[in-house]
């Protein structure tokens, strides 16, 4: 069996307002990286990586899309195929929690089918903490999404993330092979991602970590 083996490949995309933090949650979890120096992601940026949940391999794609209303188009034009959503925002910024159900609602208008998402509020770490723990954990429980609080700078939290939503998208993805397939051509990419449908389009840069 090659290196190269994985039992799924599943597009996942990550949403919030911009500044956030979601490039450097993605960073620190792919490259344990993390950058002082805010710069917006423009358009869409994204990472590989492969994880092992139980018996199952799934290879992650990984969006980073940009949270500046300005890109919200180009955003929406990758929410197809994505099985997996991470909503972020900032512990420190009020807006950015209360524009979560925006995202939300983009991705019930834009997706057909159900998606395994988890509500990351990020910055713990930060002393002027705008948003309190039961309002995220609130919100997540309206929305049926686990919940978790992560800190991209002292890298609190963010395998967490993708250990919660690692293991959420195996049972998920387990439970639709289970089921029978009426009409196979029709079945939802979202469930049955191959390389063909999961290829990312041209992007500013990519990491396979």
């Amino acid at each position: 069996m090659s290196n190269g083996y994985y039992d799924w490949l599943v597009k996942v995309i990550v949403l919030g307002d911009s500044g956030v933090g979601k490039t450097n949650i993605l960073t620190q979890y792919c490259d344990q990286k993390f950058s002082q120096n805010y710069m917006a992601t423009i358009g869409v940026d994204f990472k590989i990586k492969t994880i092992t949940v139980e018996d199952k391999k799934i290879k992650l794609q990984i969006w980073d899309t940009a949270g500046q209303e300005r890109f919200r188009n180009i955003t929406q034009t990758y929410y197809k195929g994505a099985f997996g959503i991470i909503f972020v925002y900032s512990i420190v910024d009020r807006n950015s929690f209360n524009n979560v159900e925006n995202w939300i609602k983009s991705i019930t208008e834009n997706t057909t089918d159900e998606v395994c998402s988890i509500l990351v509020g990020n910055k713990m770490d930060s002393q002027d903490r705008r948003v309190q723990s039961s309002e995220g954990q609130a919100l997540a429980t309206k929305y049926k999404m686990p919940f978790i609080e992560t800190s991209a700078l002292e890298n609190k939290n963010i395998q967490n993330i993708f250990d919660i939503l690692g293991l959420n998208l195996k049972k998920r993805l387990e439970n639709e092979s289970q089921k029978p397939q009426v009409n196979a051509e029709n079945q939802s990419s979202q469930f049955k991602l191959n390389q063909e449908t999961a290829q990312p389009q041209p992007a500013p840069s990519s990491c396979n970590c």
